[in-house]
């Protein structure tokens, strides 16, 4: 007969008398029994320049594989450390799945106890660590405190007439910061707007009035362009903080005033934005998510969060805006407001495209044709106008720009032409440089050229920063046929309808 070989524990090396399938003696056995309950990641991983590449670019199954490499764990212990399951990891690490749940996304990295400065974002702090001196401004504008209505109010002035230190703590709000604010949005309880006070009692015509104001200044934007509106708006927001200061109002009146200013800061957050201070845009957003919690209107703070996904897909930082709008989704999932639905779904959609993510993007823009073809439902905002079939095709048509599919891209600005809101100049703009830049890219240098100059048309009757910036880019796309006539006649009535000479 022949001898089985020995078998010794994997762990310590002694002779097994046995089989065992763990492949470990009684004692080790035991002290991994006791490891499984306790688990840890040990602190030289978070040193590792491969962990912390991984989670500086969001690669959540890469840092997952990395750190239970580097850290002796298994899959099962970092399933203990997170609560999310064995075969969920499995997938993440493997690419089958993503980590976009906001809550899953908190979850798995305060469950890691990943260091603070790894990603800014204040988790939940683990008990055995030291309390930090207290810092009343960083306590007014941590997302993870109470949303009391002070908090509002405390955001509200950083981002009406905070001091620089104020503004800069909201500068750079991405990846898990804004996921911790749009977390605590669609979860934090949050305090009645009451305030009971000799000050002149709130009316209803007063908040009428208050209302057509923001109403105002958005048809001005989309008409005639940001411009001065930035200013304007920041005033009147002034003045709404003023209200809530000092004015005397029971809950219901608070609401609506919180409601108002949500819209208002949202408004605002967006003229600053399009007038090119694309710093300054967060802190009116954020604060607006504020009042839109404290208004009970859920799809105010869906309206500020789609404003941070488009800052998001602008400014470099595309995972952003998939997480702004798929949170802003879920939580407006059973209202019934297609339209809004609809305006979120362009916003995930550019934000995939600018990832790459084709599937994700053509799934999200297909959605948003079938919800947009609904027809509005009386759940869905006012505010929300300008949504259409001609949005729907544009934002398509950008998509497609982004994912480099030229002639798709056409196709798309030239449906959104036919169909856009005649009134919404700006917008029309926008599309016009982008497919000016589609026409190029497919090498059709006059239909670029007869496009752009369409798009020179608007600019010299809009005030916008951001339409400018589009025609900049448009004329980059000039570049390799700078030589052509049609070209270089573009680029000199460029130079003077934007007031500088192009570069060529």
């Amino acid at each position: 007969m022949l001898q089985q070989p020995q078998r010794r524990c994997a762990r310590c090396g002694f002779r097994l008398s046995q089989y065992n399938s763990d492949a470990l003696c009684s004692a080790c056995a035991r002290a991994h029994t006791l490891d499984r309950y306790t688990p840890s990641v040990p602190a030289r991983v978070w040193r590792d320049p491969d962990v912390r590449q991984a989670l500086a670019t969001w690669d959540f199954g890469r840092a997952s594989r990395l750190v239970r490499q580097r850290g002796s764990l298994r899959q099962e212990d970092l399933a203990q450390l997170t609560g999310l399951s064995q075969a969920f990891l499995s997938m993440l690490e493997s690419g089958n799945r993503r980590l976009t749940n906001i809550d899953k996304i908190v979850d798995f990295l305060a469950g890691l106890g990943v260091p603070a400065e790894l990603v800014p974002l204040p988790l939940p702090t683990p008990a055995t660590a030291l309390p930090l001196p207290p810092d009343p401004v960083a306590d007014d504008l941590d997302p993870l405190l109470p949303w009391t209505a002070a908090r509002m109010v405390a955001a509200l002035g950083a981002a009406v007439g905070g001091s620089s230190m104020d503004r800069r703590r909201f500068l750079g709000v991405s990846g898990m910061a804004l996921t911790a604010f749009v977390h605590q949005w669609g979860t934090a309880d949050v305090e009645p707007l009451v305030r009971a006070a000799d000050g002149s009692q709130l009316t209803n015509e007063l908040l009428d009035s208050l209302q057509r104001t923001t109403d105002s200044l958005r048809v001005m934007d989309a008409s005639t362009g940001s411009g001065t509106l930035a200013q304007l708006g920041n005033a009147h927001l002034a003045f709404l903080q003023r209200l809530v200061r000092h004015a005397s109002y029971d809950e219901r009146t608070g609401r609506r005033l919180a409601s108002i200013i949500a819209d208002t800061a949202t408004q605002t957050g967006w003229f600053t934005f399009d007038s090119g201070n694309h710093d300054g845009t967060q802190a009116y957003l954020l604060a607006a998510l504020r009042a839109a919690k404290a208004s009970g209107d859920v799809r105010l703070g869906a309206g500020a969060l789609s404003y941070l996904a488009i800052h998001g897909y602008s400014t470099g930082s595309p995972r952003s805006a998939v997480i702004a709008a798929s949170a802003a989704r879920e939580k407006i999932r059973k209202l019934d407001a297609p339209a809004l639905e609809a305006m979120l779904l362009t916003r995930q959609a550019r934000g995939h495209a600018k990832l790459g993510e084709q599937d994700e993007a053509v799934a999200a823009l297909d959605r948003a044709a079938e919800l947009c073809a609904r027809g509005r439902s009386d759940n869905d905002p006012a505010w929300l106008y300008w949504i259409n079939t001609g949005e729907i095709h544009g934002q398509s048509g950008s998509c497609y720009l982004d994912l480099g599919e030229p002639d798709k891209a056409v196709a798309g600005f030239t449906q959104a032409r036919k169909a856009l809101n005649p009134a919404d100049q700006r917008t029309r703009g926008l599309f016009l440089t982008r497919a000016a830049s589609a026409h190029l890219r497919e090498g059709d240098v006059d239909a670029g050229c007869a496009t752009a100059h369409e798009a020179l048309d608007l600019a010299e009757q809009l005030q916008s920063a951001r339409l400018n910036d589009h025609i900049q880019n448009m004329l980059a796309e000039l570049r390799p046929v700078n030589h052509t006539p049609y070209a270089r006649d573009l680029q000199e009535r460029a130079a003077a309808v934007m007031g500088t000479r192009s570069r060529t």
